[in-house]
């Protein structure tokens, strides 16, 4: 993954964020603050706004990502904040470390899901952000273990993460605010797994448009 596609995924995620704060607000208000929206459009306006670099020069993709998380961390509020800037960090080391190597993504993914479970304590099933991403993130391998390029890989992991944000509707929340309301968290979708599919959506956007 190149740096300007980088910096072209954040543009859009930023946009659709932007886009759909409002109605991820709503989903956060039946079951959570009802600020989820407000606080993720605030972090990823700010990311859009500070990710540059010098004319000439190729950015490269992982310190791009690194850089982005850390700004996620410094202006999301609440649990979000760490839980996707830990995501993102991690997704930079590891695609910093693969060297542009092609099972670079898929190791990105894990580490992305692999923090998000770490900081969150989170399991499949908790109904949070974790369920979209590690959907996303075991699409995103299976498709590079498979061969595909990088449209089709990208593809199969928004189609996931989809997946997984709507698998979140009949689960009980076990984790966060959302759990204080045991059963009456039945049926509604998760915000923060709304999110995620809205990031990885828009990867999957910057790919096709590039």
């Amino acid at each position: 993954m190149e740096g300007e596609l980088v910096l072209e995924w954040m543009r859009r995620t930023a946009d659709r964020v932007q886009r759909m704060a409002a109605r991820l607000d709503t989903l956060d208000g039946a079951i959570g603050d009802g600020d989820h929206g407000n606080n993720v459009r605030r972090g990823f306006t700010y990311v859009a706004g500070c990710l540059s670099f010098p004319t000439g020069e190729r950015p490269d993709a992982g310190p791009l990502l690194s850089r982005t998380g850390d700004v996620l961390i410094n202006t999301v509020g609440g649990a979000s904040g760490p839980l996707l800037g830990g995501a993102f960090r991690a997704m930079g080391n590891e695609l910093a470390a693969a060297r542009g190597r092609p099972e670079g993504l898929a190791a990105a993914l894990d580490a992305g899901a692999a923090a998000i479970q770490r900081l969150g304590a989170a399991q499949p099933g908790d109904k949070t952000m974790y369920d979209a991403f590690t959907a996303a993130a075991a699409a995103g391998g299976s498709a590079v273990r498979a061969g595909a390029e990088l449209p089709d890989v990208v593809r199969a992991v928004a189609r996931a993460a989809q997946e997984g944000m709507l698998a979140t509707v009949p689960m009980q929340a076990r984790k966060g605010r959302a759990s204080y309301l045991g059963l009456r968290s039945v049926g509604h979708q998760d915000p923060g797994a709304t999110t995620i599919f809205l990031i990885f959506d828009a990867l999957k956007e910057a790919v096709e448009s590039a």
